[in-house]
């Protein structure tokens, strides 16, 4: 049965990277290798999430009460995205795909946030709703 998961898994996740286009895992021949593609591509997102951070929170720069609720809520962001993969991979536990399952789960849920990101800064004058000022 756990093999049974882990080949799911497998399968669901080459799906949602879509390593047919990826050069990286096209050319990864191991596990090692693979996992080092997961990786990188984990530290290429989570760049450009910290770049978006970083032009939020000078949005904020007015605003420290917003501010520290920002960083508050990308603390405990991270902390779920840890945890939430962690869960998620658990059948892996112990086995060498488990460092490429893990960085391809937090490479997924740092896109959806980038995508959070995104949509903040995209923000318009006077839309209460959005919690980033407009940029001037």
């Amino acid at each position: 049965m756990k093999t049974v998961t882990l080949a799911a898994a497998m399968v669901l996740s080459m799906s949602t990277f879509a390593f047919a286009q990826d050069k990286c895992y096209h050319d990864a021949m191991t596990q090692a290798a693979m996992n080092e593609c997961a990786g990188a591509s984990l530290k290429k997102s989570d760049k450009k999430l910290n770049e978006l951070y970083t032009q939020i929170e000078a949005r904020l720069k007015d605003d420290a009460n917003t501010e520290k609720l920002l960083v508050r809520a990308q603390r405990d962001w991270t902390k779920f995205r840890d945890a939430e993969c962690n869960f998620q991979t658990s059948q892996a536990a112990g086995g060498s795909m488990l460092p490429m399952l893990i960085a391809q789960c937090m490479d997924g849920l740092t896109q959806s946030r980038l995508k959070a990101f995104e949509g903040y800064l995209k923000c318009e004058e006077g839309d209460m709703s959005c919690p980033v000022p407009a940029a001037n």
